[in-house]
């Protein structure tokens, strides 16, 4: 199994709408996927490691997948979609990590 994590990191004055991200941009990248997608995560970040810090990523998703393969199947053909949308809750540039899942 595979983790593709989506992050934006937290900069002074960016824009993040996070109900968007969670009620509209993730579904549309879960329903272009279809199976492709077994499941995904949304996280909000609070804070920093250090006392009064802020969160180093404002918002991240982790989307899981049999393989790279699988996530290039059902994201590749949507592509252009899915990251048309993301002007629509953010003007941060996201940062992009496939990780293999070794414990689950």
């Amino acid at each position: 199994m595979i983790k593709i994590s989506v992050m934006y990191p937290f900069t002074d004055g960016m824009r993040f709408d996070h109900d968007y991200y969670r009620d509209k941009h993730m579904p549309l990248v879960k329903s272009k996927m279809g199976d492709h997608c077994k499941y995904y995560t949304v996280d909000k970040g609070l804070a920093g490691g250090a006392p009064g810090a802020p969160a180093t990523y404002v918002g991240m998703c982790h989307i899981f997948c049999d393989s790279i393969e699988a996530f290039q199947a059902g994201f590749g053909p949507h592509a252009r979609e899915i990251l048309a949308d993301i002007k629509n809750y953010t003007d941060a540039a996201p940062v992009i990590q496939i990780s293999e899942v070794v414990v689950g």
